[in-house]
């Protein structure tokens, strides 16, 4: 086959030639004043110029250059040349044979389809970094061309195989999505450790917690929860979110988690928790941007008490199906500093459900943030079963996938009515304390009719009125009226709970032998499994112990 009668049709291949034609029959300008061009061989001894690119055989220039190249024509695509670099790298390959027998090689990598569809369009086709049967990767164009004579029909047609070896390079870009894929699962893992292994789960709440790591490499964030027993039958939710991607914001998640469990412990109302947590997220990284909302429920108030530091709205649906969006105040993201944070309420009576969640689920790149927490409002209100179960179902409502593109997290608590033999494990009682010298024999008769009632062992009778009778006395001597003694009981422990209006907190400290007070919250802080005070809001304080009850009280 005469090689030089095929030419590819690539952009400008005409134009060129028209050029050329042009300047071959252009006149000769001398008479207009012009100088004709110097040729070299007058000018100088040198040897004669390196021709023109268009002046050499092309498959001379093929057959040196260090890609691989091949040319097959007709219907059935018979090998019309292949160059050197083909040989070498494929082996001696028969001219005017059928490519699909005598190039398996295209075959394995599956370009013949491309090579049908080349022939057809006449527009060239190009496939990316294709490892072929020899272990080297290419990269292929195939092109068009066309015998020079101008003779239609399909034996007039062909397609020239040009193959580059992107062996390194894709070796390159293995080794950047290994290395990406091994930070990505490097924070994973450290996200994974950061949360709650198991989550705490209180007297009163039922809770279930979920969390999706983004798909794109390297993009786990910084989303995290959490659920903290406070004592007393308080519990402290928490949800947040560091802003950016990998080890560096799960890193500083779980600084903040740790800090917030600390901060937690001192039973501090949620807005000035945050304030806390403020301050230290200006210290850990002042230019790492976090959102957190902290919530408390205590079943005595029926409601949850929270702040927001730029984090979302906390959503409660009642046992009627109706969802609640829990209003400001808000406040800006952690670390921003001069703000003052405050606290609001939501209900949270028996049978409600509340979900906290960060903005991976809610937000969409092509929809309104609005938009989203509509929907997910939508999702929970119709969403019933275990916290768990309802946990799955928004996920699942939100369309999240193994590749979605942003971290999510989940938290949902469950405020259960109880009805029947269960109602019989949760009880409370009230007694106001007006003070006075009858105060505390009141009070401890109080404690034992309640406490008897309640069917507990002897032993937890007399450690519950002695309990009781030191927690008054205490608020009687160092407290201000209004006095309150509460009981509560739960299938796991019975709570002891004297609020007054003084808002000085006790604390536990040596008594000498001949002091006559300061045994108090000693001998409490001995005979309870648990005690403890915070400040009531309006001023105030409430001091509080717990008693682990025998295992045959519980359900």
């Amino acid at each position: 086959m005469n090689f030089t009668r095929w030419s590819a049709r690539l952009p400008g291949t005409q134009r060129r030639a028209a050029a050329r034609t042009e300047q071959t029959a252009s006149p000769d300008r001398r008479g207009e004043g012009s100088v004709p061009a110097a040729r070299a061989e007058q000018l100088t001894d040198e040897p004669p110029s390196v021709p023109a690119v268009d002046e050499l055989r092309v498959r001379e220039v093929l057959d040196r250059v260090p890609s691989l190249v091949a040319l097959v024509h007709g219907p059935d695509h018979r090998i019309a040349y292949v160059n050197d670099a083909y040989t070498t790298a494929f082996g001696v390959r028969p001219l005017g044979e059928r490519a699909r027998e005598a190039l398996p090689e295209l075959d394995a990598l599956g370009l013949f389809p491309l090579l049908d569809q080349v022939q057809r369009s006449g527009k060239p086709r190009t496939v990316k970094s294709r490892k072929a049967p020899d272990g080297r990767s290419y990269t292929f164009t195939c092109t068009p061309v066309a015998q020079g004579d101008g003779k239609g029909g399909s034996d007039g047609r062909g397609v020239l195989v040009f193959a580059t070896d992107v062996t390194d390079h894709a070796e390159a870009a293995e080794r950047l999505r290994a290395s990406e894929r091994g930070q990505r699962e490097t924070a994973v893992t450290l996200q994974r450790s950061l949360l709650p292994q198991e989550l705490e789960e209180p007297d009163d709440l039922r809770v279930a917690a979920t969390y999706h790591p983004g798909g794109t490499e390297a993009a786990v964030g910084g989303d995290w929860y959490d659920v903290i027993t406070l004592g007393g039958g308080r519990t402290a939710l928490v949800i947040g979110d560091v802003m950016g991607r990998g080890v560096r914001a799960a890193a500083v998640m779980g600084q903040l988690r740790t800090a917030v469990r600390a901060y937690a412990r001192l039973d501090l109302p949620p807005h000035e928790v945050l304030q806390l947590l403020d301050g230290l997220a200006a210290e850990i990284d002042a230019n790492q941007i976090a959102t957190c909302a902290y919530a408390v429920h205590d079943p005595n108030e029926g409601k949850l008490v929270y702040a927001s530091a730029g984090h979302l709205p906390i959503l409660v649906r009642d046992e009627n199906g109706t969802v609640l969006r829990a209003d400001e105040p808000t406040g800006p993201p952690l670390g921003t500093g001069g703000w003052m944070h405050s606290s609001g309420s939501i209900p949270l009576s028996p049978g409600s459900t509340a979900v906290l969640y960060t903005d991976g689920l809610v937000e969409r790149r092509d929809a309104d943030l609005d938009e989203g927490i509509a929907a997910l409002e939508r999702a929970l209100a119709g969403a019933t079963g275990t916290p768990q179960v309802v946990c799955d179902r928004l996920v699942r409502s939100a369309g999240v996938t193994p590749d979605h593109d942003d971290d999510v997290a989940v938290l949902v608590l469950q405020h259960p009515a109880r009805t029947g033999p269960d109602s019989e494990l949760f009880r409370n009682a009230a007694l106001e304390l007006l003070g006075g010298v009858e105060a505390a024999p009141r009070a401890r008769a109080f404690a034992s009719g309640v406490l008897t009632s309640w069917r507990f062992p002897a032993d937890l009778h007399d450690l519950g009125v002695l309990a009781t009778s030191e927690l008054v006395a205490n608020s009687l001597q160092h407290g201000t009226p209004p006095m309150r003694l509460r009981l509560r009981r739960t299938d796991r422990r019975l709570i002891i709970e004297v609020t007054d209006g003084d808002d000085h907190l006790p604390r536990r400290r040596r008594a000498e032998p001949g002091d006559e007070s300061g045994r108090g919250i000693a001998i409490v802080a001995t005979i309870a499994s648990n005690w403890g005070c915070r400040r009531t809001p309006g001023g105030g304080k409430a001091v509080w112990c717990e008693f682990a009850l025998p295992r045959t009280q519980g359900t």
